[in-house]
């Protein structure tokens, strides 16, 4: 519950009451869409993050005391450097003007998080959101693969996108399960998280999408280190059962494609070291990682440019080094891809896109209130689940990855600070952890 009195507003602007708490429940709705509607809608990721952006315009006369600290510094400085490095050097470049629209949208996330700072939206609106996005996601996937016979499952982004990004909000949803079991209606919104997580992890896998799974260790390092000093031996291991049971299942049954899916890259590896093929999707993979790699040695510094990238990659293909198709495409790996086109600037800015915000959220993995540690869960997911989809695709090469990204980053960060700040009145205190 919102503690009007714990909230410091602009000294020379008196602050009405009522439309700050009409304010919080814009903030409430856009974040829920941004969760709930995301894959569901032509371009669904949108909606959220632009009413939150086109809202924070309010900050020009509002003026609430924000009390930025170090930290928040901190993250807006990695989020406006990658964008202001990547629009520097594609000027510099003489880029096609198409291009600068995802890195600047990197830019717009500055002014949402200081929105969000100052209008926290309600948690329940937050995960309920992300939970029914879930649910409808993992639902339309189990649709179009078991009913309309897709081969994968997919809506309307490219399919690794859309199961990437289904798996993300399922494991943001386990995130959420801390939350969950402060409220008051415990059990309801523990088994509605479950569901979400269980539903978005099943879009995940109809899709076919193999490089979101490979990170599936990692997360649950981070849940453990949350969550695990917290339950009791056996709870741990049915809960790793049951994980392992519902995996198992869904790899058994032809129909969900997620067998032959995990057969075709054992095969598409076997035809590429035995030079049979190259022409599959891993050897693919392989061939344009051995391209990027090629261009990086020779301009490890600067970079070959956004369009240099592809005439480098020509010349590569004229000397018989790699196939044409890896000329026509970027280079599959968000790492080499940046490091190739961007030199090690943008390979540096790249990474502490990911690290910082990742050592800021792990910070408070053991925070004492589950709410916030909930919310810090969410946060170190979101880095580390992209660390991991960057090794088989350029994920921020598509609007889905960036808004993603940027817009949960800076939504979850701004949602943490606020309620640890109290500007919103704590809520239920978990056990202290060890």
């Amino acid at each position: 519950m919102l503690t009007e009195s714990q909230y410091q507003y602009g000294a020379d602007l008196p602050f009405n009451k009522v439309s700050f708490s009409l304010v919080r429940r814009y903030t409430s709705l856009a974040v829920f869409l941004m969760g709930a509607l995301a894959l569901v809608l032509d371009s669904g990721y949108t909606y959220g993050p632009a009413l939150l952006l086109l809202a924070s315009v309010i900050l020009l006369w509002r003026r609430p005391v924000l009390n930025l600290q170090t930290e928040d510094k901190w993250l807006m400085a990695v989020i406006a450097g990658y964008s202001l490095l990547f629009l520097v050097q594609l000027m510099l470049d003489g880029a096609d003007s198409r291009t600068y629209d995802r890195p600047s949208r990197f830019l717009f996330a500055v002014p949402v998080l200081l929105f969000v700072l100052a209008y926290p939206p309600r948690l329940s609106w937050l995960w309920s959101g992300l939970a029914v996005g879930s649910v409808l996601t993992g639902s339309w996937a189990i649709w179009q693969k078991l009913v309309l016979g897709v081969d994968r499952a997919t809506g309307h982004t490219y399919v690794i996108q859309f199961g990437n990004i289904s798996m993300l909000f399922g494991l943001f949803c386990l995130a959420g399960l801390g939350w969950a079991v402060a409220q008051h209606h415990a059990r309801r919104w523990v088994v509605l998280l479950l569901m979400g997580a269980v539903f978005g992890v099943l879009g995940s896998l109809l899709s076919g999408t193999r490089g979101g799974w490979i990170g599936f260790p990692f997360v649950f390092l981070v849940l453990y280190r949350a969550y695990g000093n917290l339950l009791a031996v056996k709870l741990r291991l049915g809960i790793m059962a049951g994980l392992l049971a519902l995996v198992a299942l869904v790899y058994v049954m032809p129909q969900t494609g997620v067998q032959s899916r995990v057969h075709q890259a054992f095969t598409d590896i076997d035809l590429y070291i035995s030079g049979q093929s190259q022409n599959t999707s891993l050897g693919a993979r392989f061939e344009m990682w051995q391209g990027a790699a090629h261009l990086i040695a020779e301009k490890p510094l600067i970079g070959w440019g956004w369009e240099g990238y592809h005439v480098g990659m020509q010349a590569l293909v004229d000397k018989g080094e790699v196939p044409q198709f890896a000329a026509d495409n970027h280079a599959h790996n968000e790492y080499l891809d940046n490091f190739a086109r961007r030199g090690i600037l943008g390979l540096l800015s790249l990474l502490a896109l990911y690290l910082v915000p990742l050592r800021l959220f792990s910070k408070r993995l053991i925070e004492s209130n589950l709410e916030l540690r909930a919310l810090a869960t969410a946060g170190a997911i979101l880095p580390v689940a992209f660390m991991d989809f960057g090794l088989s695709q350029v994920f921020f090469g598509h609007n889905s990855g960036v808004m993603v990204y940027a817009f949960w980053l800076v939504v979850l960060w701004g949602t943490l600070r606020a309620y640890e700040s109290e500007k919103v009145a704590p809520g239920v205190r978990g056990p202290t952890p060890g």
